[in-house]
């Protein structure tokens, strides 16, 4: 082979510099590149806001605090979420301090109510344009006069999409909190042990559940079985139709999962939360909502 001559070996020359300059500019041993008025990238600004300052809420009878003050009667001043007692300390309360949740809290539920009426009371909710909206409902889906009058589950949750579509039809932005459906059997077994409880049962508290209380035949063990099949079944489409909103979070189950005592409930129905059990809903939400991440 001939050695190539001094023209050939100069350009061969060029030609290795450059690759060995590739080669350093490639981030290989070389020293990286640098980019002069470059800005980072901001942030992503977090979903929930743990720190939201209004509140409404939309329910039911727990949530109006019916049966924690006098019997068959609502006491709006002990709800977890929006009441002003010191011996609550409502979600309110909690997050907004006890001047701001007078003035910027705002109570929507209504006794009796089902998960049908919740549109409507979102639609009133809205117009206060709340930073977060607390939703209690569904036990009065279940609490029907027989287990063949309860809410179907279909129903159920076209209900709740419904609400969630009036509220972000003008309330884009707003936060919702979902509060899980009580373990009605829970509070049945609970309440049985008390006479007075189970009279002002008869006057119609529950019947699905509550209804001949002392009752253990198959019959009624099937009935009660139902009546918490269906609860839990609605805590699923609550659970589901929230995941796919993202400013929306379901409490996991807390307050099913939350095992009642004779405490916390009612001195005159032994069935809705005493002022006691409402400090402990209040609780529950207030972790929930204030709980990092997703």
């Amino acid at each position: 082979m001939r050695k190539p001559n001094h023209r050939v070996r100069g350009l061969l020359s060029v030609v290795a510099a450059a690759a060995l300059i590739g080669v350093a500019g490639c981030g290989g041993d070389g020293p990286p590149a640098t980019h002069t008025g470059a800005r980072p990238a901001p942030a992503p600004t977090p979903v929930w806001d743990t720190g939201p300052d209004s509140v409404a809420a939309v329910g039911d009878s727990i949530t109006r605090g019916f049966d924690a003050c006098s019997i068959l009667s609502d006491c709006p001043s002990v709800s977890w979420a929006t009441g002003s007692s010191t011996a609550v300390d409502s979600l309110a309360v909690r997050l907004l301090g006890r001047s701001r949740a007078a003035t910027h809290s705002w109570n929507y539920a209504v006794t009796g109510a089902r998960m049908a009426d919740l549109p409507g009371q979102v639609a009133k909710a809205a117009r206060r344009d709340p930073a977060l909206v607390t939703v209690m409902a569904g036990a009065n889906d279940a609490c029907r006069a027989n287990t063949a009058s309860m809410t179907p589950v279909t129903d159920f949750r076209a209900s709740f999409e419904k609400a969630l579509r009036t509220l972000r039809a003008t309330r884009p932005r707003t936060e919702v909190y979902v509060a899980s459906v009580p373990n009605l059997k829970r509070l049945w077994s609970q309440g049985r042990t008390n006479a007075l409880g189970k009279q002002v049962w008869k006057l119609g508290i529950c019947p699905s559940m509550l209804g001949d209380a002392d009752d253990l035949d198959a019959a009624a063990t099937a009935r009660r079985a139902a009546v918490l099949t269906r609860v839990q079944e609605y805590n699923t489409v609550l659970r589901q139709v929230c995941a796919a909103d993202r400013r929306c979070r379901f409490d996991g189950g807390a307050v099913f999962d939350y095992r009642f005592g004779t405490g916390q409930l009612s001195r005159w129905d032994w069935f809705h939360p005493s002022r006691d059990g409402q400090a402990r809903l209040a609780e529950i939400a207030y972790r929930g909502v204030t709980r990092r991440g997703a």
